[in-house]
């Protein structure tokens, strides 16, 4: 704020421009999905992010702020292609008893690049009061962060593949075999906006990670409100979030992968999202550094554990209409709810204080917590594998008996 002369509210949209970016242009993404696969979207996504991080490192001057922006924006627009892929990558390479594991895989991924966000930036630039010390320390940020965006884009160029030789189940085998007719876009997108559970799922879905967009964004502003001067600490407390939130993720997987409980888990980690809201909301103010670290990595395993549980409940709700469709529309709730969440909650913080602010997420996260509890589990995709599976069984019996005679 200080280097370059913006206001709170900047600085906040900083984030919120992730979000807006990403509503208007998920459908032209969702459908070249569709039409070019995995592989042309990561290239897309590592590309523009790239090019977003590049552009950042032309902006080191307290009256280039708008340059700043636009890298910010270009990164923005990579998130785009980025954000729903981990549903999609696990449903088209992992096979039925792993795809939920691998799918919190890929949440822990984007949440481990969240982590490191929280830590290095206090750390590579420090509150010092010279501007010339200040570029300098936000130069080694931006080109470090550029160079680590470049590499990865060098892997996806070398390594990344658009689906395997063979489906890996039963239910991708359908998806992969349905005629052209039947995949349109189009189509795929009114089925889904009828499909009473999963409308719910994106309302349930939208209030609970944009409780938790709205937290992140505004986590350095509650923590140095409360406590003066600690900054770095912030930072450590918003990696303490990512990371309980990565193990969350990865927990949660498993646990679906040996249980296939879609409905039963996601509403539990919901209401244990509510409970650890609650929990930091009312010992924020308290004085003790040490509880908000425990109370905001509590709030962060179940905040986080949330999304893949989301991601595949979705695609089981929906089966078989695409992940990356399905996905998508789960994180425009998302972005939408952060925007509301995010400004609003901002406000309330600077007039009313933190408590209000963080009672008015408490509210809404009730709201999904009720709305969840009212989606039936018409698990559609577990079905398909379980009719495979018992067609198998059955012709091999068949073949056995017939021997046997």
């Amino acid at each position: 704020m200080r280097f370059y002369g913006a206001s709170a509210l900047a600085i906040d949209w900083m984030s919120m421009s992730y979000m807006c970016t990403y509503i208007p242009l998920l459908f032209p993404v969702a459908w070249l999905l569709e039409r070019r696969g995995l592989r042309v979207i990561a290239l897309a996504g590592s590309a523009l992010n790239c090019a977003g991080a590049w552009v950042k490192t032309g902006s080191v001057r307290p009256d280039l702020f708008g340059v700043t922006v636009l890298g910010q924006v270009i990164c923005s627009v990579a998130q785009v292609f980025i954000l729903g892929m981990p549903s999609q990558i696990a449903s088209v390479w992992f096979g039925s008893h792993e795809v939920s594991t691998a799918c919190a895989l890929g949440v822990f991924g984007n949440q481990l690049g969240i982590a490191v966000g929280f830590l290095l930036p206090p750390v590579l630039v420090p509150n010092v009061e010279d501007l010339q010390l200040l570029a300098h320390h936000i130069s080694i940020m931006f080109y470090g962060t550029a160079s680590v965006a470049t590499a990865l884009f060098i892997l996806v160029i070398i390594v990344f593949r658009k689906k395997p030789p063979m489906p890996p189940s039963h239910a991708q085998a359908v998806i992969q075999a349905r005629p052209p007719a039947e995949n349109s876009y189009k189509q795929s997108i009114i089925r889904l906006l009828h499909n009473r559970n999963f409308m719910l799922l994106v309302i349930a879905y939208g209030l609970n990670t944009g409780a938790f967009y709205s937290l992140s964004t505004l986590l350095n502003r509650m923590v140095i409100l409360h406590y003066p001067g600690e900054e770095v600490n912030a930072g450590r407390i918003g990696l303490t979030i990512t990371v309980s939130g990565m193990v969350g993720a990865l927990i949660c997987g498993l646990w679906l992968d040996r249980t296939k409980t879609y409905k039963q888990t996601t509403l539990l980690v919901y209401i244990l999202s509510l409970a650890g809201l609650l929990t930091y909301t009312f010992t924020l103010s308290l004085g003790h550094l040490w509880i908000v670290f425990v109370t905001a990595g509590t709030l962060g395993f179940f905040m986080t554990g949330y999304l893949p549980l989301g991601f595949e409940f979705a695609v089981e709700l929906t089966y078989p209409e695409s992940e990356g469709t399905s996905s998508g529309l789960l994180n425009v709730s998302a972005q939408i709810f952060g925007i509301i969440f995010t400004t609003s909650h901002g406000q309330i913080i600077e007039k009313f204080g933190t408590l209000p602010g963080n009672i008015f997420l408490c509210t809404f996260l009730f709201l999904g917590t009720i709305v969840t509890a009212f989606i039936k589990a018409d698990l559609r995709r577990q079905k398909a594998n379980l009719e495979a599976l018992q067609n198998k069984s059955g012709k091999g019996s068949v073949i056995l008996q017939e021997s046997k005679l």
